[in-house]
């Protein structure tokens, strides 16, 4: 090999080497509510890229999401996992319940942290705001499909394990849906009946929305979560399969709304 050849290959090697997750807590406020969310991307990369905004299930911005979200960096985004309850406020069941109800009961509440979030990763300098996405699990997938229903201009969301039904006089409105929807769903989840799964067709269809359904069978809530144990009986358990198929099934989704031509 010629000298000149070596010396780049010997520089892309140390670059590789020296490239790493870079990531931090980011306090920000909305309505004068303290929050913390928290940014993580790939210093590997330089200039603008692909974003995705991570939505934290009933128990708060946790270690879960922090993974999920080093996942998604190490696949190349600008990730922020942003916080809907405030500083400091990570409940355990049986208050989770109870603080995820404020916001599923109050979605102008709910939307406006939402949005608050999504201004947080539309403003950083690494963010190409064309090529935006959200994605959350349980509680936070009901929050992926909030930004759909309030036409959010991002390029789509993607559903976790979600609840699919609207507020009150808060359905999506034809031609106000530009996020295309991906909703990965446990196909026995008791959490989400048949009846709320049809109401979520008809919404969106009457939306004229770009959405896709992909239910796995077998799988109940909380199917990409280890923590949620292995007993399906109880309504909520980890299942492998469906984890790892939901989750090659948002990349490809990426791949199509991230192309040039999208």
């Amino acid at each position: 090999m010629k000298p000149a050849f070596l010396s780049l290959l010997a520089a892309i090697l140390v670059s590789h080497a020296n490239a790493a997750l870079v990531e931090k807590t980011v306090p920000y406020e909305k309505d004068g509510v303290k929050l913390e969310g928290f940014h993580v991307y790939d210093d590997a990369e330089s200039g603008k890229r692909p974003a995705v905004l991570v939505i934290h299930q009933w128990t708060g911005l946790t270690d879960y999401e922090k993974a999920r979200s080093r996942q998604l960096a190490e696949l190349g985004y600008n990730v922020f996992a942003l916080d809907i309850y405030g500083a400091g406020i990570r409940p355990q069941p049986p208050e989770a319940g109870k603080e995820a109800g404020k916001y599923k009961s109050d979605r102008s509440l709910f939307r406006s942290r939402l949005n608050a979030g999504l201004e947080i990763l539309k403003n950083d300098e690494r963010t190409d705001p064309s090529k935006i996405a959200a994605i959350g699990y349980c509680f936070g997938g009901t929050g992926a499909l909030e930004l759909a229903r309030d036409g959010a201009e991002i390029a789509g969301v993607v559903s976790f394990h979600g609840g699919l039904s609207a507020g009150d006089g808060m359905a999506a409105e034809a031609g106000n849906v530009p996020a295309k929807v991906l909703v990965l769903h446990g196909a026995i989840d008791p959490m989400v009946p048949a009846d709320e799964v049809n109401a979520f067709v008809k919404e969106f269809n009457q939306a004229e929305a770009d959405w896709q359904f992909v239910a796995y069978s077998g799988a109940v809530h909380a199917f990409t979560q280890k923590m949620a144990g292995d007993d399906p009986s109880k309504g909520v358990a980890y299942n492998e399969k469906a984890d790892k198929r939901s989750w090659e099934a948002m990349k490809t989704f990426f791949a199509e709304i991230f192309a040039k031509d999208s």
